[in-house]
């Protein structure tokens, strides 16, 4: 590795929108300052960015300060340019939507700096342009809006992914393997070990690590069940048939029928059905699409028929449990805001 670029300080700039979430936010920031500390010198430095410079709050009701609004960042001299901005986003990421941080963001990209997006932050990106024919990824809640909100974005379910200089990650515990995943390629193993024993965590996980690992979601399976519902889940839009995944696995439809049966008590069908209904009840609480549009993008060619399995399923019709949704802990509502200028579906992935 080039010594100086080792030795360069690198400095991050979080932008923070209301309602963000302190643990993603907190976590990144511990993994830089743990990684200080491991090294004994100021390798990262951080400053805090809101829209207007004024605090905000998290979505635990924590204000946090901020030490310059956008339109003053953008104004910095070369000599104090961040390295990367990492945008911290959570509940009501639609009101966050804003013409001059997009254009800030684009601005930044273009000169050379990183981007990063964690938690709902990536809708933040998508709406600047920067997730346009990009892997990315977002809390395993949000998977299926921010396909639908940015369909050229090729969205993965890793807990991180990098293409180019942007980057996203699913929030949560996963922005701490983020940033170990940057110290890791700048200063070697050896030093992310170190700060794993300081942080008392049992591994870095890769960035190529699953959000929800089957693994633990349904126990200790045999691994051919395991990849053959990662496939189903790989492609729940574009519905495949039953033998398409039996052959992903070199199976017959056959064994894999007597596989899942002895290993979960159902059938390969029923699962794959059960996967694109709680893939559509993800969007029918989480936007206001239309739900012929929910049933294509769950893979249901027949909207009455998605909505006879859907009201099987989960107890009430796809418009019944959007009339009665409420604000929850784990799956905040993103509004649809088309007259506002918010997001909205389309075939670009920058709306603005």
């Amino acid at each position: 590795m080039d010594l100086t670029e080792e030795a360069k300080r690198r400095t991050f700039v979080f932008y923070i929108v209301p309602d963000f979430t302190m643990l993603a936010f907190t976590a990144a920031i511990e993994a830089l300052r743990l990684a200080n500390a491991v090294l004994g010198r100021e390798a990262h430095s951080w400053r805090i960015v809101t829209a207007d410079g004024k605090p905000v709050r998290a979505s635990c009701g924590i204000p946090v300060a901020s030490d310059r609004s956008v339109s003053e960042e953008r104004l910095v001299p070369q000599s104090e340019r961040a390295d990367m901005i990492i945008v911290c986003a959570g509940w009501n990421v639609e009101k966050a939507v804003d013409k001059s941080v997009a254009g800030w963001l684009r601005q930044s990209r273009k000169s050379g700096v990183e981007i990063a997006g964690v938690c709902t932050g990536a809708f933040i990106l998508g709406n600047a342009g920067l997730l346009a024919d990009r892997r990315c990824t977002i809390h395993w809640e949000h998977i299926p809006m921010l396909r639908e909100l940015f369909p050229t974005a090729v969205v993965g379910g890793n807990i991180m992914e990098s293409d180019g200089d942007v980057h996203t990650c699913a929030g949560g515990i996963a922005s701490f393997d983020m940033i170990l995943h940057f110290v890791s390629e700048r200063f070697g193993r050896k030093v992310v070990l170190a700060i794993g024993e300081q942080a008392i965590i049992g591994r870095h996980r890769d960035p190529s690590e699953r959000q929800r690992s089957h693994r633990s979601t349904l126990g200790s399976l045999n691994p051919l069940v395991i990849a053959a519902v990662q496939f189903m889940e790989d492609n729940i839009i574009e519905q495949v048939e039953i033998s398409a995944v039996a052959k992903h696995i070199n199976l017959s439809r056959r064994q894999m029928e007597r596989l899942f049966a002895k290993e979960i008590a159902t059938s390969p069908s029923r699962f794959y059905l059960e996967l694109r209904l709680d893939h559509a009840r993800l969007m029918v609480l989480q936007s206001g699409l239309p739900i012929v549009d929910i049933a294509i993008a769950s893979g249901f060619i027949s909207a009455s028929h998605f909505s006879k399995c859907f009201r099987q399923f989960h107890g009430a019709s796809p418009q019944r449990l959007r009339e009665q949704r409420q604000r929850s802990v784990l799956v905040p509502t993103l509004k649809m805001q088309i007259d506002e200028g918010g997001f909205k579906p389309g075939p670009s992935s920058s709306l603005h």
